[in-house]
């Protein structure tokens, strides 16, 4: 699975090109049905292809914009380790692709910028969290939503306790006895036959700092909570040195070198579910609260205005539809549109993407879930 960085996430968003290609298809881990994911994207590419020819654009140029995701289709490697959805993005001069562990919309866009509202989910507020997997042997960072969880690349961090050793030390000879597998217990060490554990807890603090430094850096701009599971003793030795702020309180106890990710997220969501409901529930309790004083908003026209001026706290907004039209931000006029014309782009997109930038507080939902099943409601600032 592939991670979204805040840079990443910047990068598109602040993508302008005449021609910006989003594709999102749905996609399967195992099993036979693993051969139709390649089969659906050549389908999805054609569609792109199609309505670039529609546009009058030359077949060279098509060819050469579609270069770089055709070559997936003869990878394959890359369709040996995919998640449960897969989204492209991609121009003359750019291209990203994201493994991600959430249902995609099979969705075609092309307009003048990239097309970000199908991540939503796995940017905002509603349900995506983290576990940190941490022991002696093996450190591991998971990514879950509500059904899914997958692991992700914590980079150049040591994976082991004694990969993060400096030369010299006795690695072979380095024995730490960190209580029982589920919990309790006592840290202590022995090098050579001597007691060490003062010199143990300090290396494992700083390799603990290492790997805070890495889940701060790979988690900024998130508000995403993080679940630690390790044995019980470890636990307050990795909140000392831990600068995240949003690690929970309560961890998964245990050794999770013996638990797959599958294991540990029945055991995180529980301890995570509460957070995201009482946010929530608060959000829509102050938008009900509010609703019919000036202070929010159903109307696309009006909340197109309010995101660009910074103006939402808070955000509810419908997945898999779309509101075609064209903002003028010089005028401050909004035109909507009855079928996508040519300049126009989902503005449901664009208030979700000004407001994310911009700090608001997003849900993500099913037009259903929208309050009074809009397409978007939302709470300002001022």
């Amino acid at each position: 699975m592939d991670l979204i960085t805040t840079e990443q996430l910047q990068e598109l968003i602040s993508n302008r090109s005449e021609w910006s290609i989003s594709v999102f298809m749905s996609t399967h881990r195992a099993g036979q049905e693993t051969e139709q994911n390649p089969i659906r994207l050549k389908n999805l590419l054609t569609e792109v292809e199609e309505r670039l020819l529609a546009n009058d654009m030359r077949t060279p140029d098509v060819a050469e914009k579609l270069k770089e995701p055709l070559r997936l289709l003869q990878n394959s490697a890359f369709w040996q380790h995919q998640s449960d959805g897969l989204a492209l993005f991609f121009t003359d001069d750019v291209f990203h692709l994201f493994r991600l562990p959430i249902a995609l919309p099979e969705m075609v866009v092309v307009t003048d910028r990239f097309h970000i509202k199908p991540l939503l989910p796995l940017l905002t507020s509603d349900g995506n969290f983290h576990i940190l997997a941490i022991s002696q042997n093996r450190i591991r960072l998971l990514e879950g939503t509500q059904h899914t969880v997958d692991e992700i690349e914590l980079g150049d961090t040591p994976e082991t306790l004694a990969d993060s050793l400096p030369d010299g030390w006795p690695r072979k000879k380095l024995q730490i006895h960190i209580g029982s597998p589920t919990g309790g217990g006592n840290l202590s060490a022995k090098t050579q036959g001597h007691e060490a554990g003062s010199d143990t807890k300090q290396r494992l603090k700083k390799w603990f700092r290492t790997i805070d430094t890495a889940v701060v850096e790979l988690l900024a701009g998130t508000k995403s909570p993080l679940v630690l599971a390790g044995v019980d003793s470890l636990f307050p030795l990795y909140k000392e040195v831990n600068t995240y702020p949003h690690l929970m309180d309560e961890g998964i106890p245990g050794n999770p070198d013996e638990m797959k990710a599958q294991d540990l997220h029945p055991m995180a969501w529980p301890i995570v579910e509460p957070l995201f409901n009482k946010e929530r529930e608060a959000c829509l309790a102050k938008y009900n609260k509010l609703a019919g004083t000036g202070q929010t908003t159903t109307d696309v026209s009006e909340a197109v205005k309010a995101a660009h001026q910074g103006r939402i706290e808070v955000l509810f907004v419908a997945l898999g539809v779309q509101v075609w039209g064209q903002f003028d931000p010089e005028n401050d006029t909004v035109a909507l549109s009855d079928t996508q014309q040519v300049g126009d782009e989902d503005l449901l997109d664009f208030i979700a993407t000004q407001a994310l930038t911009k700090g608001a507080t997003i849900f993500a939902v099913s037009p259903e879930k929208v309050p009074g099943k809009e397409l978007v409601a939302a709470v300002f600032r001022y």
